[in-house]
Formats: structure tokens, sequence, C-alpha cells
């Protein structure tokens, strides 16, 4: 799934992003950490995979093994 970055906040790495369908979902300093990513800025584009407690993954599309560049 794809999503744009609502906010980030790059002092404590915890941020919210919005889905193409509206819907507003937080992620975690820790899934911030996992994704290797050094930093992000509003209006982003990322993939993400989302768990019940919001996103569970996000990564840069075609960044990264297996990743194709569209």
């Amino acid at each position: 799934m794809q999503a744009t970055v609502h906010e980030y906040d790059d002092r404590n790495g915890h941020g919210s992003v919005l889905t193409d369908n509206g819907r507003l979902l937080p992620f975690s300093a820790e899934v911030f950490q996992a994704s290797s990513l050094r930093l992000l800025r509003v209006g982003q584009r990322l993939n993400i995979e989302v768990g019940p407690d919001g996103v569970s993954r996000l990564w840069l599309g075609g960044v990264g093994p297996g990743q194709t560049i569209r």
C-alpha cells in the first residue's frame, strides 16, 4: 500500500501517514528505525504495511533488494 507522510517528529522518530484512500495511520519510532531511513519529510511518498496497531513497516519504493523502480 502507498501513503504520504502527514507528520514526522525527527527528534522522536514517530509520525503518521495518510493513505491514498484518506486513512490517517500512526507509526512508531521503532517502525521508523527498522526502516533504515534517515529522515522523512512531510509530503514524501512511502510504501507501508499495516498491522493492528497502525503502520508495521515503511519503505521507499525502488530502494533495497528486490525493489523495482517504476
